[in-house]
C-alpha cells in the first residue's frame, strides 16, 4: 500500500502542479492533502476535469485527473476529441470500482468494472494497474510521464486500498451548518408532506437514507448514474402525467455535475415535478470532499431557468412549507435545503444490498403505472 506522503511526494517529483477531478473514497487521503495544500479544484463531472487538466497542459503546465472508473463515460468525450487529437497529454488516475471482482461490488460498478481495460486499449491509451501490494509508485509514473511526453494521455487505474486512505469526517460541515435539518430529517419531511408522491432519491447516502426511513414501492433508488435523476424524473413526470407528483431528491454534488438538466427541466415545464436538493456542501459518501455549491445559488439557477418555482430554505419549518405549498401548486418546483452532515453518522445499508435493482425497477414500474390503462 502507498502512503498518502508518498503519493504526493511522487506527484511532485515528476512536476504535477495541482490537481483536479471527481472525488472516489479510494483516492480520499491524496484529496485531501492536496486539498489542504490548496492543490485541487473540484470539478463538476469527470469529463470537465479533464477539459480543466488539458487547459492547464495547453499552457505547459502538468496537472493531475483524479476520476472513478463509474464516470468514465463522462471522461470519453474530451478524451478523444480534445486530449487525444490536439496532442494535449493528461494523467488521469481512475478508481476501479467493481475490479478485479466484480461480484465483490455494487451492481452499478460491474459493468464499468469489467470492461474499462478494454475501452482503452481499443481506443489505443496507455493504462497500467496499480495493485493494493504495491509500495512503489515512481517507477510507475515513470512510463507514465514517458507517455506524456510522448503527446500521448496516460492512464493509472487503482486498486481499491492500493493508496492509504486519510480519516476524514463531516465536522466542517457540521459546524458550518449548525441547527440545519439532517438528511434523514429532510428525507422524514418529504415523505410526510407528499404521502403518493412517486420518489427519485440520487445515488450514495440519499437513496440509502431513503431505504433506510420509508421504503416503498413507489421509491427509486438510482445507485450510480450520479447526476442523472434529475433528468430521469423529468421522463418519467412526463410518462405518468400531470395528476401524480415525482419528487427526485438530488445531492448538490450530483446536481452540479449535470446542472445543464435544469434548463430542460425549466423549458418542458413539468407541472408535477418538484426538484428537491440537499445540500451539504460535501460529496459525503466518498470522504466528505468538498463540493464547489458554496458560491452556487441553486434556487437563482432554477429561476433562470424556468422553474416555476424556486425555493432556498435554511430551516426545517420553511422546508416543510416549501413541500407543502409545492404539493397544491403547479410546478416545476426546485426546493435547495442547506443540510448538515452530522458528526459520528454511519451509512444505512443500500436497497440493492436488500433486493437487487431488478426488483428495485420492477417494484418501482409497478407503482408508476397502477391505475393507467
Amino acid at each position: 500500500m502507498i502512503t498518502v506522503s508518498s503519493f504526493i511526494d511522487a506527484l511532485g517529483r515528476h512536476g504535477f502542479r495541482w490537481a483536479t477531478g471527481v472525488p472516489c473514497s479510494y483516492v480520499a487521503g491524496p484529496i485531501a492533502a492536496l486539498t489542504a495544500a490548496s492543490r485541487y479544484m473540484p470539478a463538476a463531472n469527470e469529463g470537465a476535469a479533464l477539459a480543466i487538466a488539458a487547459g492547464a497542459v495547453a499552457a505547459g503546465v502538468r496537472v493531475a485527473v483524479f476520476a472513478q472508473n463509474s464516470g468514465f463515460g463522462n471522461l470519453l468525450n474530451p478524451l478523444t476529441s480534445l486530449a487525444i487529437p490536439y496532442r494535449l497529454p493528461v494523467l488521469v488516475f481512475m478508481t476501479m470500482r467493481g475490479w478485479p471482482d466484480g461480484a465483490a461490488d455494487e451492481p452499478q460498478h460491474r459493468v464499468m468494472g469489467s470492461t474499462v481495460h478494454r475501452l482503452l486499449d481499443v481506443l489505443d491509451v496507455w493504462n497500467t494497474d496499480l495493485r493494493s501490494w504495491d509500495t512503489e509508485l515512481d517507477q510507475v509514473m515513470d512510463r507514465a510521464v514517458d507517455e506524456l511526453e510522448s503527446g500521448r494521455p496516460a492512464f493509472i487505474l487503482i486498486e481499491k486500498d492500493a493508496i492509504a486512505r486519510a480519516s476524514s469526517g463531516p465536522s466542517a460541515s457540521a459546524a458550518l451548518f449548525s441547527g440545519r435539518p439532517s438528511r434523514a430529517e429532510a428525507i422524514g419531511l418529504i415523505l410526510e408532506c407528499l404521502p403518493h408522491a412517486l420518489v427519485v432519491a440520487t445515488t450514495g447516502y440519499t437513496s440509502r437514507e431513503l431505504f433506510a426511513t420509508g421504503d416503498s414501492a413507489r421509491c427509486f433508488y438510482m445507485q450510480g448514474s450520479m447526476g442523472h435523476a434529475s433528468a430521469f424524473s423529468l421522463g418519467l413526470a412526463r410518462a405518468v402525467g400531470s395528476d401524480r407528483t415525482v419528487v427526485v431528491i438530488d445531492g448538490d454534488g450530483a446536481a452540479l455535475m449535470h446542472l445543464g438538466t435544469m434548463s430542460t427541466v425549466g423549458s418542458a415545464s413539468p407541472p408535477n415535478l418538484l426538484h428537491v436538493i440537499l445540500d451539504n456542501g460535501l460529496y459525503a459518501s466518498t470522504g466528505s470532499q468538498v463540493t464547489t455549491s458554496s458560491t452556487t445559488s441553486f434556487a437563482g439557477i432554477a429561476a433562470a431557468a424556468g422553474y416555476r418555482v424556486a425555493a432556498q430554505c435554511q430551516t426545517g419549518t420553511e422546508f416543510a412549507q416549501a413541500l407543502r405549498a409545492a404539493g397544491a401548486t403547479r410546478g416545476p418546483h426546485l426546493i435547495a435545503l442547506k443540510m448538515i452532515e452530522a458528526d459520528g453518522w454511519s451509512a444505512p445499508p443500500r436497497a440493492s444490498a436488500a433486493m437487487g435493482v431488478e426488483a428495485i425497477a420492477a417494484r418501482f414500474a409497478a407503482a408508476a403505472t397502477r391505475g393507467r390503462c
